[in-house]
């Protein structure tokens, strides 16, 4: 059912070689069909808007356009514990998000010189929520609420029409999250719509929020028109257990993630053999009971494993090396190994930590970089909505003082005309 291997310096580096390759390159195919659809929205707008929404969703509800006001009603329309809980997680991820805000600064110097940074927030802000099966409240709130910290003026959102499971939970958060105007589109071509804009749906600066691999495409194609926060690959756990961790509730987290779709990934390392052994039979015993059972038992045959190894230092050097998405250290001391872990995404600390809470609840952002990408990309913060300016200014001392390093580096480069403008100030 899943991969058993005992760490040889070999076995672990092919395990994670095939794991980082699942995602597999950009389907050509795919590629053709959002490029039309995409030119098709840029050129016409709102007609092909409406025929592609037509043709793909069963055309454009009689009233596709809400506000605040009508997203306010759905509130009433979800059961109460699920507005509660929703209400819950949106304080904690707001408190946290709100200790990322940025501030503008300015240093001067003896010379007069005044140097600085202007941060401010985007002007309006996309977000791209899927329907149907893969609705998901939660990852309204995660990408709303940094938005609307930061300062987002304008936050708009995208979401197919409701068919027969409905929406309501979507377009409620939507409403606890602070978002401004939703629009019941989806697929390419609403990425296409907030990308360029059509008659009724504004041109927004950046595009954020999980999609099918139609829209992940898409949003690629358009990266440049506008930003986009990242091309999200299949979702992966790794656990770093010790002889102290409990096998029923590492098999748990493992399960957790293999339920999401077949492309998932899901890694214990450990250096006891017991837990390993023990952890594989818990496997066993709670996929049966899971709604998702097929989806997680295809993630653990193709990616998933259980690899003993030497130590909790080879454990968290194998880690460094995955970059995973969700890093969880279920070992005794978690707190004396956060300052030796560099590339995770998120990172669990201890048996009572599991990686739902932090996808749901405790505040930080679960929207995270995957297939190794934690290597140098960061989880979607209040940073991911700013942009920053710099500013310069000097006298006329402080310009002298600076001319002969200027026009020495200028004509190093045979930029002449550079060195001309401090020289015409100076001579």
């Amino acid at each position: 059912m899943i991969a058993y291997i005992k760490a040889d310096g070999i076995a672990e580096k092919e395990l994670f070689a095939k794991l980082k390759a699942r995602a597999g390159e950009t389907d050509a195919r795919v590629e053709d069909v959002a490029r039309k659809i995409l030119a098709d929205i840029k050129t016409r707008g709102d007609t092909a808007l409406e025929e592609y929404s037509e043709k793909f969703d069963g055309g454009l509800p009689e009233k596709w356009v809400l506000d605040r006001e009508d997203l306010r009603q759905y509130i009433d329309k979800c059961d109460p514990a699920l507005i509660i809980a929703l209400r819950n997680a949106a304080e904690n991820i707001r408190a946290f998000h709100a200790k990322q805000a940025q501030q503008s600064w300015l240093t001067t110097g003896n010379d007069g010189t005044i140097l600085g940074q202007r941060t401010r927030a985007l002007k309006r802000v996309g977000i791209y929520a899927p329907g149907g099966t893969a609705a998901y409240p939660s990852s309204v709130l995660m990408n709303a609420i940094p938005a609307k910290v930061a300062g987002v003026r304008e936050l708009v959102m995208v979401t197919p029409p409701p068919r027969e499971w409905g929406i309501d939970h979507i377009l409620a958060a939507a409403a606890i999250a602070g978002v401004d105007k939703v629009y019941l589109i989806g697929g390419v071509q609403a990425v296409g719509a907030l990308a360029y804009g059509t008659q009724t749906v504004p041109q927004v600066d950046k595009i954020v929020g999980p999609g099918n691999i139609y829209v992940a495409t898409a949003k690629k194609l358009v990266f440049g028109t506008v930003d986009i926060d990242m091309i999200a690959g299949p979702s992966e756990i790794l656990v770093i257990a010790d002889d102290t961790a409990k096998p029923e509730y590492v098999a748990a987290d493992l399960l957790a993630q293999a339920e999401h779709d077949e492309l998932a990934s899901a890694i214990l390392l450990t250096t006891s053999q017991r837990l390993a052994d023990d952890v594989l039979a818990e496997l066993k015993t709670q996929l049966e009971k899971l709604p998702r059972r097929e989806f997680a038992r295809k993630s653990l045959e193709d990616f998933g494993a259980i690899v003993v190894c030497n130590s909790i230092e080879d454990c968290i050097a194998l880690a460094d090396e995955f970059a995973p998405e969700h890093l969880e250290l279920c070992v005794a001391d978690p707190l004396s190994y956060i300052g030796k872990v560099d590339n995770a995404g998120a990172v669990f600390l201890g048996n009572n930590t599991p990686e739902s809470v932090g996808d749901y609840y405790a505040g930080p952002n679960h929207v995270l970089p995957t297939g190794g990408t934690a290597r140098f990309f960061s989880p979607l913060s209040v940073d991911t909505f700013l942009k920053k300016s710099s500013f310069i200014y000097y006298t006329k001392e402080a310009l002298s003082a600076a001319a002969a390093d200027v026009l020495t580096l200028a004509k190093s480069e045979q930029f002449q005309a550079h060195a001309n403008a401090v020289a015409v100030r100076v001579s």
